[in-house]
């Protein structure tokens, strides 16, 4: 039986990396401490295969044609992709992929509900992958990735309820179809307040931020999905603030943990509220 080794969640907004130096030096000492301590952790939980959650931009598919999550089963994951490199700033990087695992968790998950597609290939990243691989420094924890992008963005969007219940069914499979001793380690990757954009491009909606960053701290999973619907994420923030159904499905892998906050820092510039969180397994 595989194990879930460590749970981490934090904001990829390309801010992070394309224009960092915007924000003043204490929101810059809080992201880095956040990040670091994702670093640290990744290593100190000696997780062999880091799962990485974030939202497609609608770079890999047409609308037409659009998967609610999609497995990436290639032996090394590349970027950032040449289109996102101008406003991303970050170094190209090439993390180890584990095609098997991978495969294996495709497998289980494929006819769990949702429209759930592999690629062999290597898919297109933008700050979903290349902000958690600069600011965390993925590459130097030598750990295999395996990226699950999700459908934020295209109707219909598998909501806060669907996505939780895919996070049950990928942390079933984790436990139950996985050889015995790996050790799996899950990323939520996107959020917190912000609209790409959209009219409220340069808001940040910190009540929100910390309302959403409260309820998860209470614990509670039952009024979390009451109340954290993909509805009251696009009041907050529409076409970006649902990145956050990527800590959903981690929420959904481990059930209701404890958590310490990581950090929070809003900033203009970045056009996002970023916070990060980890869980504590015990």
């Amino acid at each position: 039986m595989a194990q879930i080794s460590m749970a981490i969640a934090a904001s990829h907004t390309p801010g992070l990396t394309g224009w960092f130096d915007k924000a003043p030096e204490a929101d810059r000492l809080v992201v880095r401490r956040a990040y670091d301590t994702i670093h640290e952790a990744v290593v100190a939980s000696r997780t062999d295969v880091l799962l990485v959650v974030g939202n497609d931009h609608v770079a890999n598919a047409r609308l037409s044609d659009y998967a609610d999550f999609t497995v990436g089963l290639a032996e090394r994951h590349s970027g950032p992709d040449e289109w996102f490199k101008p406003w991303l700033r970050v170094a190209d990087y090439s993390l180890p992929g584990a095609p098997a695992v991978a495969g294996a968790l495709f497998e289980a998950l494929k006819d769990s509900g949702p429209d759930i597609r592999a690629e062999h290939g290597n898919l297109r990243f933008d700050d979903n992958l290349s902000v958690p691989a600069a600011m965390a420094d993925l590459a130097g924890t030598g750990v295999a990735v395996i990226p699950i992008l999700q459908n934020c963005t295209v109707p219909p969007v598998p909501d806060e309820r669907a996505c939780y219940a895919f996070g049950q069914a990928l942390g079933e499979a984790i436990r139950t179809t996985l050889p015995a001793g790996l050790r799996v380690g899950l990323f939520g990757s996107g959020g917190l307040s912000h609209e790409p954009g959209g009219p409220r491009y340069l808001e940040i909606d910190e009540e929100f931020d910390h309302w959403w960053l409260d309820l998860l701290e209470d614990g509670d999973h039952s009024e979390i999905l009451a109340q954290a619907t993909f509805e009251r994420m696009e009041e907050a923030g529409s076409g970006g603030t649902a990145e956050l159904l990527s800590w959903l499905v981690v929420m959904g892998a481990i059930g209701p943990r404890p958590l310490t906050r990581l950090g929070y820092a809003a900033v203009d510039e970045w056009r996002c509220g970023v916070g990060a969180v980890q869980w504590l397994l015990g």
